[in-house]
């Protein structure tokens, strides 16, 4: 049976990597996708997600989410990492489709309840719909299969300060309460995606075997892996989003360590993903009672990225 799954994304280049190669995973079953701002505001990662499952030729409902964090300003959307178009200034040109007459978090709900336990709710960007989804309906947490998402970091340096993640960093009250729920969260975070490094000869390879995406993924990489090189001297990109698929289809890829995870939301470390390990006691009682995490600190990259290319070709 396919595993049924929601990603809930801010496509974003890597997002478009990740929602790929799940419609192509055999072993995933997309129920639908979901948006939330991050790589892009909102309305714009609403219309990419329609212009991928038309690229890719699925038909899946996208609906879009929220467009602002919780509790703290939104921070410009970083497009000298993915363009201002969230694909890497390709001018690609719009979709056809339309979105849904349903929130994303109303979405999630009504999808988890009409499949208790069996959804995977996949999050690529900030966690604004997934805690929406909560205050809607505080009970779906116990109906939801797992929530992998890509976000945060338990010992790496952080990509947007040096303790927080991106994802985590623009909406750090929604993924505190995303951490402190009681589903089963799994976070792949900076300590495995800065151990796998995608380049140009992959990408090549998959545009040779699936010209369509393989195409359109090619050339909206080029504006990412020029970011990536020009700023850590390395010549491809950090593989992201995309590891949350490939956990979702074979967790087996990954090491994973388990501990009680809270966000900072405030101060100099706001943003931080805080990993208490289990077994471990501290005098400060934020981690007492908090779902345990399963957070992914070991990752084979080589199956990794043999995985995704044989899945797009």
């Amino acid at each position: 049976m396919a595993r049924k799954i929601i990603i809930d994304t801010d496509p974003g280049i890597d997002d478009a990597m990740a929602i790929f190669f799940a419609f192509q995973a055999p072993q995933l079953d997309v129920l639908g996708l979901t948006t939330t701002f991050g790589n892009v505001p909102v309305e714009l990662a609403t219309q990419n997600a329609i212009t991928l499952a038309e690229i890719a030729k699925v038909d899946v409902p996208v609906a879009q989410g929220v467009a602002v964090p919780f509790t703290i300003a939104p921070r410009p959307h970083p497009d000298f990492v993915h363009g201002t178009d969230g694909f890497g200034n390709i001018n690609w040109p719009a979709p056809k489709g339309k979105a849904i007459d349903k929130s994303a978090a109303q979405f999630i709900v009504d999808t988890v309840r009409a499949y208790p336990g069996e959804v995977t709710i996949i999050a690529l960007g900030p966690l604004g719909n997934l805690a929406k989804a909560l205050e809607l309906d505080p009970e779906v947490a116990n109906l939801v299969d797992e929530v992998i998402l890509m976000g945060g970091t338990a010992i790496e340096y952080g990509n947007v300060s040096p303790v927080a993640e991106a994802n985590i960093m623009n909406d750090p009250h929604a993924a505190d309460a995303v951490f402190t729920a009681a589903w089963q969260v799994t976070m792949i975070g900076l300590d495995v995606t800065h151990q796998v490094l995608l380049d140009n000869t992959v990408l090549e390879r998959i545009k040779q075997a699936n010209p369509e995406e393989g195409g359109f993924l090619y050339d909206c990489a080029q504006h990412y892996i020029n970011f990536y090189s020009s700023r850590f001297d390395m010549n491809g990109c950090y593989f992201h989003d995309a590891s949350t698929i490939a956990y979702a289809m074979d967790p087996s890829i990954f090491g994973v360590e388990l501990g009680a995870v809270r966000v900072a939301c405030e101060g100099i470390g706001i943003g931080q993903t805080i990993f208490a390990p289990q077994g471990m006691e501290f005098p400060e009682p934020h981690w007492n009672d908090v779902p345990m995490t399963q957070v992914c600190m070991e990752v084979d990259s080589d199956r990794l990225l043999t995985l995704f290319e044989t899945t797009l070709s």
